[in-house]
């Protein structure tokens, strides 16, 4: 995997009937059920869906932190499926960004400690500085976790997910644990996120107010895509009733 490849127009990930099953207890538990998609650059997608439905599954496999059953995944020309351990560890390093519904910040490294950490594991990262100034925290970069609040954390997690350039951007309930006034600020903010780096943004969630704003919406059953919503007129963040 060499980020600085020079890939044709197209999707930024396209998955092909994928699959996901796991064995347990003489149980085949089908997590993923043949599930097509494409990521184009730039869209703001949201994954929808109830507990169970495979939303998570899916967004491992397009983060490289699973692997299909069976089907095909694709990053630009790269298939996805057929990389090596390593070759997985280099695409999730250099990228993805991941934010989390729990934050995972480390608690004794403040927010710029937490963000450095993160840039220094990747080539041609953004400074530390730089991104957490874009996320409206360039007066807390010395504060620990503990002294910050649910969203400012977030906040910090958003900003060690962008500080490496990340082709595309995989969100895990970014909201789930946050209140409605925080929880439309982290929407609006990955809004912008999406515009200042023109990277596609995927987030799961089971909240379906938050579907108002994506460009496309993944409808999620049984492991299954269901439908597929183009919103043609996105609300902005600020008219989300949480």
């Amino acid at each position: 995997y060499v980020k600085e490849h020079i890939y044709r127009n197209g999707g930024v990930l396209n998955g092909k009937d994928l699959t996901r099953w796991y064995e347990g207890d003489g149980v085949t538990v089908r997590a993923l059920d043949q599930v097509s998609f494409e990521i184009l650059p730039g869209e703001f997608i949201v994954v929808l869906g109830p507990s169970g439905s495979g939303k998570s599954t899916m967004l491992n496999l397009m983060g490289g932190m699973d692997r299909p059953s069976e089907g095909e995944l694709y990053y630009r020309e790269q298939k996805i499926s057929d990389f090596t351990s390593e070759q997985l560890s280099d695409y999730r390093k250099d990228a993805v960004g991941f934010v989390f519904q729990f934050f995972h910040l480390i608690p004794t490294l403040t927010a710029k400690e937490n963000v450095e950490l993160a840039a220094s594991i990747t080539k041609g990262a953004r400074s530390a500085g730089e991104v957490l100034e874009l996320v409206g925290l360039s007066d807390r970069m010395k504060h620990f976790p503990s002294q910050m609040s649910g969203g400012e954390q977030q906040r910090v997690s958003i900003a060690r997910a962008i500080v490496k350039n990340p082709e595309i951007l995989l969100c895990d309930e970014p909201t789930g644990a946050l209140d409605s006034r925080n929880s439309i600020a982290v929407v609006k903010l990955l809004l912008e996120v999406r515009e200042r780096l023109g990277c596609p943004v995927v987030t799961i969630t089971h909240n379906a107010e938050m579907a108002r704003v994506a460009d496309r919406v993944f409808h999620m059953k049984d492991g299954k895509i269901v439908r597929v919503e183009t919103n043609r007129c996105p609300v902005a963040a600020e008219e989300l009733q949480w």
